[in-house]
This record gives structure tokens, sequence and C-alpha cells, in this order.
């Protein structure tokens, strides 16, 4: 089965729910033929974004920067990056991530914060 991405974009709503963006994320992910991948492969993808993640924070930060380096700051794109392979984690092993999250918040609710 073909998947037209142009198309499956174009159908994303701005208010799509997460389960809506999950199932885009599903059909991204055989569409481009990373339906393979295994759990560690999305593991060190996701932990390489989040490494990426760090370094635009810390370009915002202005801590410790190389002066070579591009200063220009992207954080919406590599937040976007690693919420991808949270994605595609989730469709590997079949979880509903916004059942997750309900899940561990109810957890969390019980917890003491301090």
């Amino acid at each position: 089965m073909e998947i037209d991405m142009q198309k499956e974009w174009d159908s994303l709503k701005e208010d799509a729910s997460l389960r809506e963006i999950q199932e885009y994320a599903k059909k991204m992910i055989i569409a481009r033929g990373f339906e393979e991948d295994t759990l560690q492969d999305l593991l060190m993808l996701l932990t390489e974004e989040v490494g990426e993640l760090a370094k635009e924070i810390r370009k915002i930060k202005k801590h410790k920067l190389d002066s070579q380096a591009e200063k220009t700051p992207n954080l919406g794109n590599e937040i976007a990056d690693v919420f991808n392979y949270l994605l595609a984690l989730c469709v590997a092993e079949d979880i509903d991530l916004l059942q997750a999250f309900k899940n561990k918040e109810a957890i969390n609710l019980k917890r003491e914060w301090k």
C-alpha cells in the first residue's frame, strides 16, 4: 500500500488530537520505510535528538558555545524531533500515548510533591 505523504500531511488538522497525530506518525513511519527500526534503534535516535535539544537550549542560554557554531537556536524543531521519536517508540510497541499519559498522571496525582 502506497501512502501519499503530502495528502496525509494536508489532512492533519490544526487541532488534531494526540491519537490522530500518533496515527499520522504511524503512516509516515511506514511511508518512509522505518517500520523495521528496533526499540534500540529508536532509543539511540531519540537520545541523539535529546542531545540536539540540549545544544539548542545552550544556545538560548548562551552557555559555553563554540565561537564557530551556528548561533540561531531552533528549539521548536528539536522538540518536534524528540516528539517524533517518542511517537515512533509508541508505534513500535503499539502504545496509545494519550492513554499511557493518563495512566501515569493518575499515579502522579496521588504523589506528594515537595
